[in-house]
């Protein structure tokens, strides 16, 4: 919203602000082969450790890059942009920190009474 005016270009000029058609579709191109690429690694991987990151990684991407075309946050500046990915991407590694020390910790317990 840095670059915006309080005037719209609708109002300024009487015309029609151009279609956005061809970004809407590479958007949708983008999308889809992403998860076609998730889908061949869903049916051709087995099951695994490596099969879950690589879903999560190509998530995250696909999430970033849905906020970035269709919540335009690559036209903003690069301070909010910062200010948005730093405390998503430490969430994230909360989330997976939590996991990995509730997993040894779940592990300890299981076998302090076993």
């Amino acid at each position: 919203m840095a670059s915006h005016s309080h005037h719209n270009e609708f109002e300024q000029t009487g015309e029609l602000p151009k279609a956005q058609t061809a970004v809407i579709w590479k958007t949708f191109f983008i999308l889809c082969a992403l998860t076609a690429v998730e889908f061949a690694f869903a049916f051709l991987m087995d099951p695994g450790t490596f099969r879950n990151s690589i879903f999560i990684v190509l998530t995250i991407f696909k999430a970033f890059y849905i906020v970035g075309e269709f919540m335009h946050l690559k036209h903003e500046t690069k301070g909010l942009i910062w200010a948005v990915l730093v405390p998503s991407v430490l969430l994230i590694w909360l989330l997976v920190a939590l996991l990995v020390e509730g997993t040894f910790y779940g592990e300890s317990v299981f076998n302090y009474f076993k």
